[in-house]
């Protein structure tokens, strides 16, 4: 059974966002992957994990692949899927396509750490954390068990 990509993000490349070059400045594709994470780990945490203080992540690895010209005025949707969980980490993928013409713009893939506030280091998953990850897992990715961070 394949998981589908949850929708993290919609919105519009503004002409403000666009460079001198009249395509959309890469720093604002950051920001729309951003605020999608924050969606996709939102639904990993659940509300209880969402509003804990003392808990959050730090992302330790990000990389961006540009594939389309994002022009001012494009409609943008980005989907986002778990690919990878460790012990105290999650690598997700996030497509960013046209919401009309489902060309890609971008993809990111992203590892991201469960991180004590406090303490400033790693800690595991919560197990209602990691079930919810693992259901978000898309066919042929690795399964729990990956001890890797």
């Amino acid at each position: 059974m394949s998981v589908q990509a949850l929708t993290t993000y919609v919105g519009v490349a503004h002409p403000w966002m666009c460079d001198t070059m009249g395509h959309m400045n890469v720093r604002h594709y950051a920001a729309m992957f951003d605020d999608a994470s924050f969606q996709l780990l939102g639904h990993i945490v659940g509300p209880e994990g969402q509003s804990e203080s003392a808990r959050g992540w730090a992302d330790v690895r990000s990389e961006v692949e540009y594939k389309h010209e994002t022009s001012a005025g494009a409609l943008i949707t980005i989907r986002s899927r778990v690919i990878k969980l460790g012990r105290s980490s999650v690598t997700f993928e996030q497509v960013m396509s046209g919401t009309l013409d489902g060309v890609v713009h971008a993809v990111n893939r992203t590892t991201t750490v469960r991180f004590d506030l406090q303490a400033r280091a790693a800690i595991a998953l919560e197990p209602e954390a990691r079930t919810r990850a693992e259901a978000l897992l898309s066919d042929g990715a690795p399964r729990s068990g990956d001890q890797s961070a």
